[in-house]
């Protein structure tokens, strides 16, 4: 991105007498998923929210951008404490700072308190940020100046709309609609209608908080969000004409259906399945005609998350050895400790176990917040099927247990399971 001029950037686009006009951009960050108050094991996420976040702005900064979009979950509860919302505030602040005539928009995301989000309005006014907790109606009529606002370059001109659209809640959706796919797809259809009564073909951002069909999840962090046993909905959603839509929900950076629908991903790894997405912000620039031009801006990470091992799994005797061989800082304050990620292969029972790891782990200055536990596959053979009637309740505690554990069960594990089935 090298070589851009200031906020008001120019292109020189030819033409078909050989001149090439000045074409002005309006450039966007595009980033969602803060998450901000959430922890790992117990293990609160502060420093690298506030390293991610310091990144954000600095990148605000550097690219001179004219509109910061926050696509939902700001906050990782819906009871965020008082130290979240202060890193919010805290941030806004330092991006105006940053952006003197940027647009700043927030919109609530499934996790969010959407009350919350919009209760401090009249102060966010002040600052010149809109943040929108639901979908605003008037007289049943979506309201569509609401949520519609203007992005302007450093000199002042129009370049751009944000329609700034929440995660959408049931009360937010028209009724008989075909399921909540199609009660999606009808909100989304009013609102750019509305928008295109307003502001005619000019260039337009769409935020949205929700699962695209075809977008990649991360599981164990994402939730499935749509009411009415649908979870997705399709690309079409959104329509053609829209230059840009800022998505959020999904943490892995994606573009979804076309370029120009994307996840900016999540500020920071929320779960082991994270640990190799290149975190960051996207940076979009939209000329007069709509045409985006979109690239990643990844964040370095201010505390690493590891697996160990990076593949497979390690025994009780050989994960010592490994954690010496890892480049751990002792002297680094606790909360820059790297998080780590367990895979323990394990021949027998696993009685006793964890406490083995954690009196091996304990020596080292790092945070364990997971482990897995991986036995050698065991050999199934085919065999005709038996009805439970016909199986002693010994013989199937047996074959469960040697099936859990890779090993048979003692004497002692099978006179306990006697004596519980007595107390059955």
């Amino acid at each position: 991105m090298a070589g851009y001029e200031d906020a008001a950037v120019s292109r020189r686009l030819p033409t078909d007498d050989g001149l090439a006009p000045t074409v002005r951009v309006i450039r966007l960050l595009h980033t969602a998923d803060w998450h901000l108050g959430a922890t790992l094991q117990g293990w609160s996420r502060e420093t690298e929210h506030r390293a991610a976040l310091a990144q954000l702005v600095a990148i605000a900064r550097e690219r001179a951008v004219d509109a910061v979009i926050v696509a939902g979950d700001v906050f990782d509860s819906l009871n965020p404490s008082a130290d979240a919302q202060r890193l919010l505030y805290d941030t806004l602040r330092d991006l105006r700072a940053a952006c003197p005539h940027a647009r700043i928009a927030l919109i609530a995301g499934n996790h969010d308190p959407a009350a919350r989000l919009e209760a401090p309005r009249a102060l966010f006014e002040m600052a010149d940020v809109v943040s929108v907790g639901a979908f605003a109606r008037r007289d049943g009529v979506f309201d569509t100046r609401a949520h519609l606002s203007p992005i302007r370059d450093a000199k002042g001109r129009v370049g751009a709309h944000v329609l700034a659209l929440p995660y959408p809640r049931a009360a937010d959706l028209p009724v008989g609609c075909d399921g909540a796919v199609g009660a999606v797809r009808a909100a989304y259809r009013e609102a750019v209608e509305g928008a295109r009564r307003e502001i005619g073909m000019t260039p337009l951002i769409v935020t949205g908080h929700l699962h695209v069909a075809g977008g990649l999840e991360s599981e164990g962090s994402e939730r499935r969000i749509l009411v009415g046993g649908e979870h997705a909905v399709p690309p079409d959603v959104f329509s053609e004409d829209i230059a840009y839509v800022a998505l959020g929900h999904l943490h892995r950076p994606q573009s979804v259906g076309r370029d120009t629908i994307r996840y900016s991903g999540s500020l920071i790894a929320m779960s082991k399945t994270e640990i190799d997405y290149a975190h960051g912000v996207s940076i979009v620039d939209i000329d007069d005609s709509g045409s985006a031009a979109i690239e990643h801006a990844p964040f370095d990470r201010a505390v690493p998350h590891l697996r160990a091992p990076a593949t497979g799994a390690l025994s009780i005797a050989e994960l010592e050895p490994a954690l010496a061989a890892i480049d751990l800082d002792a002297s680094a304050p606790i909360e820059n400790w790297p998080f780590v990620h367990l895979a323990i292969k394990v021949e027998g029972p696993a009685v006793g176990v964890k406490a083995e790891v954690d009196a091996i782990c304990e020596k080292f200055p790092l945070r364990v917040v997971s482990m897995a536990i991986e036995r050698p596959q065991a050999t199934m053979l085919q065999a005709e099927p038996l009805r439970l009637a016909e199986r002693a309740p010994a013989d199937l505690f047996r074959e469960a247990f040697e099936q859990t554990h890779g090993v048979a069960p003692t004497d002692g594990h099978v006179d306990c399971f006697e004596r519980l089935l007595q107390e059955a």
